[in-house]
């Protein structure tokens, strides 16, 4: 029985647990926003906003527990380096939330599903990227479905 037990397993081993939350944070603060499933992005969320604390306090203790916690993943574009993860965990997204007492994420729901599971989809963005909001949509297949019918009916 799993009494008084609260971490999520996601059918994971730890180790495999401890890196998809890793690799998905530093997505996330890399690109501005995921999509995963639903559970994923509960589980990960949690561990983003810890990063974050951590980086609004900005000192070097702080940036060593980032990396400890955080491996220290390259930004590359079109072949060449550009920042780290932590780089850019402590230059931009720390002081953008110096204001903010909490909730750097957010987590929009999908209307679509996932095709080989049917696993809820969902968005994990940080908040205060409103552009990239714009941009979550329903997928083109379900716009022509909806357009069918109504042609259809009107000759």
């Amino acid at each position: 029985m799993r009494h008084q037990r609260a971490v999520k397993h996601l059918n994971r081993t730890s180790s495999h647990r401890k890196a998809m939350s890793r690799n998905m944070v530093a997505s996330l603060f890399e690109h501005g926003r995921i999509e995963t499933t639903k559970e994923k992005a509960k589980f990960v969320r949690g561990f983003a906003e810890r990063l974050i604390t951590l980086a609004k306090k900005g000192d070097l203790h702080a940036r060593r527990r980032a990396i400890s916690l955080l491996q220290d993943r390259k930004i590359c574009v079109e072949g060449k380096q550009v920042d780290t993860v932590i780089g850019k965990l402590f230059k931009e997204i720390g002081p953008r939330f110096t204001d903010r007492q909490g909730g750097y994420t957010r987590i929009i729901k999908l209307p679509y599903r996932r095709i080989g599971d049917n696993g809820q989809i969902a968005v994990l963005e940080l908040v205060g990227d409103e552009t990239t909001t714009a941009t979550v949509a329903a997928p083109v297949v379900a716009e022509a479905t909806v357009d069918a019918p109504a042609e259809a009916a009107a000759t």
